[in-house]
């Protein structure tokens, strides 16, 4: 099948909010390339023999690159420019020039391609790991083996680390958790590592169901999950200690008032996925429906809530 892969000329600082633009335009894949990723992890004391000079630059520039079936385009161009327009009117920061370049390419070709770049994934004892990197984690540390296929998910946005740090603050232990949108299922998979009892996990996405079960059972865990294809709540039942919703804005607004119907009396819902810009629409949303933040976590431009009612 052929596709456009839609190169977005930004900033380090914009990066994440342009690739999120394009995930919701239906990109069947999301990349960032930001020099500023090689700096970190020079400075973390990562070495290597040779780098080409222009991989270590520092002048703020970031390119996000995504994938869109070729016979879809036209009506996804004119999504796609009228997100990054308002985004221009209404960014705090500068956002580059947000130049779109697009070329064809086979299926094949990027599904592996993105690959070469993707490293090992920290976000507290819980590690992200790619399925064809050799690794050996520490002690007390919880690998989770991932290979994301067509899904979205690769553990290196700051939505999901969030969501995996306050898990872990939280404990998950024993308790029961649904995973609402679960795309590649890494926040089902690290709740299960992390000893849930019974985890649910439910994509309306068919790509992202299958390589959530793939991701399952690279982990051993098929016994343990049961994941399903579904529109958010459409097939949930019984309630659960633990409800994470690592989503969208408008999303989870639309899920506020029917998430409480979904928990146990002292249970939690961990919500992310949240542009700084619409934290107060869903704050509001949320208290309105007779939820408590508990917790409120910021990396970047995104942030995510631990509730309680």
């Amino acid at each position: 099948m052929k596709y456009y892969e839609i190169t977005v000329d930004t900033t380090s600082e914009a990066s994440e909010l342009v690739a999120e633009i394009l995930n919701e335009a239906g990109s069947n894949g999301i990349g960032i390339y930001d020099p500023k990723d090689i700096l970190e992890l020079a400075d973390n004391g990562v070495i290597w023999d040779y780098m080409d000079e222009h991989l270590i630059s520092d002048d703020g520039k970031a390119q996000v690159k995504g994938y869109f079936p070729v016979d879809e385009y036209e009506k996804t161009q004119a999504v796609i420019d009228e997100k990054l327009e308002f985004l221009k009117n209404n960014s705090p920061f500068d956002l580059g020039s947000l130049v779109i370049n697009k070329t064809i390419v086979d299926d094949g070709d990027w599904v592996e391609s993105w690959k070469v770049n993707y490293k090992p994934i920290h976000a507290g004892r819980v590690t992200i790991v790619p399925e064809w990197i050799d690794y050996v984690g520490g002690e007390g540390e919880y690998i989770v083996k991932i290979d994301p296929g067509m899904a979205f998910g690769t553990g290196e946005h700051e939505s999901t680390k969030m969501c995996l740090l306050l898990l872990q603050a939280m404990g998950v232990e024993g308790k029961s958790v649904i995973d609402i949108g679960t795309g590649s299922g890494i926040l089902a998979l690290a709740s299960a590592k992390l000893g849930a009892s019974r985890v649910e996990a439910y994509d309306v996405d068919d790509d992202a169901v299958k390589a959530a079960k793939a991701n399952a059972k690279l982990n051993c865990l098929l016994d343990k999950l049961f994941i399903d294809s579904a529109n958010l709540l459409d097939k949930t039942n019984g309630k659960f200690d633990i409800v994470l919703a690592n989503i969208t804005a408008d999303v989870l607004i639309s899920l506020s008032s029917a998430l409480g119907d979904y928990m146990e009396k002292d249970g939690t819902v961990i919500i992310s996925g949240i542009i700084i810009k619409r934290e107060e629409d869903v704050k509001n949303a949320f208290v309105d429906a007779g939820f408590k933040i508990q917790e409120r976590v910021n990396m970047g431009e995104w942030i995510a809530f631990k509730l309680s009612r």
